[in-house]
């Protein structure tokens, strides 16, 4: 198996090497992608770009007429991630180390998105230090801020793409040779959480835990979301306790926590069996209090804390929550149960809280009703924290696994 090295070898060429022969010397194969187009490489590689387009559709002379950097990106983008995919699934892949700028780690990224969790990632970038969830998505991905640019060895590359090497050299040894099958051998269930629905979470975990299952919670504030979505459709869960669908609210209003439009739509497609409530969707979550948009101000607002501020959902967009949670899952392709607390949603939302709002609660959940076609929706006169809802949410999914 080998390290997949991408690079620009135009510009980025003796950066490669060097990354090369240091993980040589660490007795690490590397394979060599250039990922460039339009100078001359200045170095061999064993994977040519010509290869690279070839896999995208488009040949590398077409990409040279048409003098369009931002199409070069891309293409270079599809056709790195489909060999890259091509060589993990016969077995030739060991990790992906990738360098550059705002291109590089456009397509470096774009590679190491299509490999499953465990798998080596390393993006040694000049954008790290800044907003990487587009490059990291919902994938494994560790960003190595270059601090320079990646334009020669000199005294500061030099320490960071050695550092780079050693860690790719270290997350390769350490799969190739350790055992992480302790409790491997039971089957994993995802559950979602939030900070105001977590004694819920948490007995809900404990019960499912006593039944033989690894619980793997999810925090969800939108790559949390989209993090659990990517593994359900990968199918490695047995179920889902999906109790915090919060994201769904900064989506429709324009919350800073938004997983996307494809939210709650996975296991739907992939049969998984699931068991659905509407924790935490009394709110929308902004940051300090002078970020929230102006189009906001008279809203109802409580202050989490210093960098994050919360802003009760309304009637109307209740409604709207419930009807699209009810359309999604009224689609799904197996064992499928949802579970309302009539009591409040969130620790914030209940009797004497200040999210407190029986109107916006009724509109949620008859929006469901409304929309959920044959599967089945009980409510339940507790707080979405009471451990009996917890409990009676964890037992309703082990019952959903034992039948399918």
């Amino acid at each position: 198996m080998n390290v997949y090295l991408l690079a620009t070898l135009d510009t980025k060429g003796p950066e490669a090497l060097f990354l090369r022969s240091r993980l040589a010397a660490r007795g690490v194969p590397v394979r060599i992608m250039d990922t460039g187009c339009l100078g001359t490489p200045s170095c061999p590689a064993d994977i040519a770009r010509e290869a690279v387009f070839a896999a995208s559709g488009v040949s590398l002379d077409e990409v040279r007429a048409a003098n369009d950097r931002g199409a070069a990106v891309t293409a270079a983008m599809r056709g790195a991630a489909r060999l890259v995919r091509e060589a993990h699934d016969r077995g030739d892949v060991s990790g992906v180390l990738a360098i550059g700028g705002s291109a590089g780690t456009t397509i470096g990224t774009s590679a190491m998105r299509e490999l499953p969790l465990g798998v080596p990632k390393l993006m040694v970038s000049t954008l790290a230090s800044g907003q990487v969830r587009p490059y990291v998505g919902d994938k494994d991905i560790l960003m190595l801020n270059s601090v320079v640019d990646i334009a020669g060895i000199n005294r500061i590359s030099r320490a960071i793409l050695g550092n780079a090497a050693a860690a790719m050299a270290g997350m390769v040894a350490r799969v190739e040779g350790e055992d992480d099958s302790t409790g491997a051998d039971r089957p994993l269930i995802a559950a979602t959480m939030f900070g105001v629905t977590t004694p819920c979470v948490q007995r809900a975990r404990e019960v499912l835990e006593q039944a033989g299952y690894e619980v793997l919670v999810f925090h969800a504030t939108g790559n949390g979301g989209q993090a659990m979505e990517s593994l359900i459709r990968d199918r490695m869960l047995a179920g889902v306790l999906d109790i915090t669908t919060t994201e769904l609210a900064d989506e429709l209003v324009g919350g800073v926590l938004s997983a996307g439009k494809d939210r709650l739509t996975a296991a739907a497609r992939t049969g998984t069996p699931q068991v659905v409530s509407v924790g935490a969707l009394d709110m929308v979550n902004f940051g300090p209090p002078a970020t929230v948009p102006e189009s906001f101000r008279g809203r109802t607002f409580y202050q989490h804390n210093p960098t994050v501020t919360l802003m009760r959902t309304t009637v109307e967009e209740n409604a709207k929550l419930g009807a699209e949670i009810g359309a999604k899952l009224a689609a799904s392709t197996g064992p499928t149960r949802i579970l309302l607390p009539r009591q409040g949603v969130s620790a914030i939302d209940r009797t004497g809280q200040p999210f407190d709002d029986p109107a916006a609660r009724r509109a949620l959940f008859d929006g469901i009703q409304s929309h959920r076609g044959s599967v089945p929706c009980e409510e339940y006169d507790l707080h979405i924290n009471d451990p009996r809802f917890a409990e009676t949410a964890a037992r309703t999914l082990l019952d959903l696994i034992a039948v399918r």
